[in-house]
């Protein structure tokens, strides 16, 4: 049977036969070979995964490649230092930090959203929140 754990992307598993233990990642691609002792063995690429919290989606270190197709080098810039302050969006927002660290809390929520370098980040039109920089951020972003 196949080893059961938190995979990474590009990390290899064990495999029986076409029975394949994949964690709840998406993959672009599954492929087994043998080693020199006969065994069977896998090798995966992941694909990263959005997750959304509190209206609020998250990518952690999307591939080059999706930046790359989004323009996000292009867009303009924003940075501020570490500070507390209320925003709310006039239209959806997207931004990719290359620095920083930020808790954002929607208005009304008991919990906080915790964003940094490497996350694409997408806010929703009309969100009203506080961001708490911890650490200065530096981001490319999008509005609308």
């Amino acid at each position: 049977m196949a080893r059961v754990g938190a995979l990474s992307p590009s990390q290899s598993f064990l495999c029986a036969k076409t029975k394949h233990s994949l964690s709840p990642l998406s993959y672009s691609s599954v492929s087994c070979s043998r080693d020199r002792v006969g065994r069977q063995f896998g090798s995966i690429r992941a694909e990263t995964m959005a997750t959304e919290k509190l209206g609020i989606k998250i990518e952690k270190n999307p591939p080059e490649s999706k930046l790359t197709q989004l323009g996000i080098r292009k867009w303009p810039k924003w940075g501020c230092p570490p500070s507390k302050f209320p925003w709310t969006y006039d239209t959806k927002e997207t931004c990719y930090l290359l620095e920083g660290k930020v808790k954002v809390t929607p208005d009304g929520a008991s919990e906080s959203v915790e964003i940094g370098a490497g996350d694409l980040v997408e806010f929703p039109k009309g969100m009203s929140c506080t961001w708490d920089v911890s650490v200065g951020v530096d981001k490319h972003y999008n509005m609308g």
